[in-house]
């Protein structure tokens, strides 16, 4: 690794806010987008937004901190990308609850290998609730996708009968929340037209009916996009969870999630994360009963491969860069 040099170092304000711009590609809870950032001419500053926490659904803040760890993983890959070594400083300050994290550019060299690749999966990974086809992952992408949340917390994958007992747990959970009327007034809000504008999940990408399949889908309410044949039968289910039920814990999720989602993107993966069987206390129990009380669980993944037959749903959409990103402590210098 090399020492940042004059001319580069003159570009680091600049090379953070566009890393905080890639950031904006990041999967977040009923795309919430929870997160808002601050560049410095030294770091990049990563803060909570409770603003947009969903209170009901997620009233610790486990939801909105593995939000945050994706972004902060997105924002880390588009430095690496562009030949910057980087330093992560979890920031636990007290006095400044929301400041989640720094990232403190420490060199610039080549581009870390595989990172642009990465990168470049950013803009087209999407959610797509449909059921995925009767094509099974292969096992060595399962591995890869495996390999890649495993810098950041462990993922398992489940066999036949741990599914069977997940699908029991996702019907629990999921009428559970049913008979709760903030949670559904609280779904309601961020799947119609009340969510602020750049953020929530519109129609098209819902799906216009229940999905058929093995484990129940969150019931958001109508949808437009077309559901289509199918079923998951052939789907993979994987457990995402970690060593503690800590906010790190969750937060490190976050990155593993995107690690994992990037990485399953590259190879042609369909990735649907599955929150609301965590989101409920005791289906959380049950699946960290299923770890044999070896981890406590962060989120639940499916992978598969999309329906060739069908088109992609369109993106969600995203906040304006202006109401994410802070660059006022570098305003006309080098992040223009």
């Amino acid at each position: 690794m090399t020492e940042v040099p004059p001319v580069v170092a003159g570009n680091v304000a600049t090379a953070l806010a566009q890393a905080a711009a890639a950031a904006g590609h990041a999967p977040s809870v009923h795309n919430t987008q929870p997160w808002r950032w601050r560049v410095l001419p030294d770091r990049l500053e990563l803060y909570a937004v409770r603003e947009r926490q969903l209170s009901a659904i997620d009233p610790g803040g486990r939801l909105l901190l593995t939000s945050c760890g994706t972004a902060l993983h997105h924002a880390v890959l588009a430095l690496r990308a562009e030949g910057w070594q980087v330093r992560v400083e979890p920031l636990p300050d007290p006095a400044r609850p929301d400041l989640l994290a720094s990232l403190v550019p420490t060199g610039h060299d080549a581009p870390a290998d595989g990172a642009m690749r990465l990168v470049q999966s950013m803009s087209v990974r999407h959610t797509d609730r449909r059921p995925v086809s009767d094509t099974p992952v292969p096992a060595s992408a399962i591995e890869a996708i495996r390999r890649a949340a495993e810098e950041f917390a462990h993922l398992q994958v489940l066999d036949a009968d741990q599914i069977f007992d997940l699908a029991a747990a996702a019907s629990r959970a999921a009428e559970t929340e049913a008979d709760d009327p903030q949670v559904r007034e609280e779904l309601a809000y961020w799947t119609g037209r009340a969510a602020p504008t750049g953020t929530g999940l519109p129609a098209e990408v819902l799906p216009d009916q229940p999905a058929q399949t093995t484990v129940p889908g969150r019931d958001f309410g109508p949808g437009s996009l077309p559901m289509g044949p199918g079923h998951d039968r052939r789907a993979t289910y994987g457990l995402l969870y970690g060593d503690d039920d800590e906010p790190g814990g969750w937060f490190a999720a976050g990155e593993a999630l995107s690690a994992a989602w990037l990485t399953a993107t590259g190879l042609g993966v369909s990735v649907v994360p599955l929150s609301w069987v965590v989101e409920v206390e005791v289906t959380r129990e049950i699946l960290h009963r299923a770890l044999s009380g070896m981890g406590y669980p962060y989120l639940v993944l499916r992978l598969g491969i999309a329906d060739p037959d069908q088109a992609g749903p369109p993106h969600t959409p995203r906040l304006a860069a202006d109401q994410v990103i802070d660059t006022s402590a570098v305003r006309g210098g080098s992040a223009g």
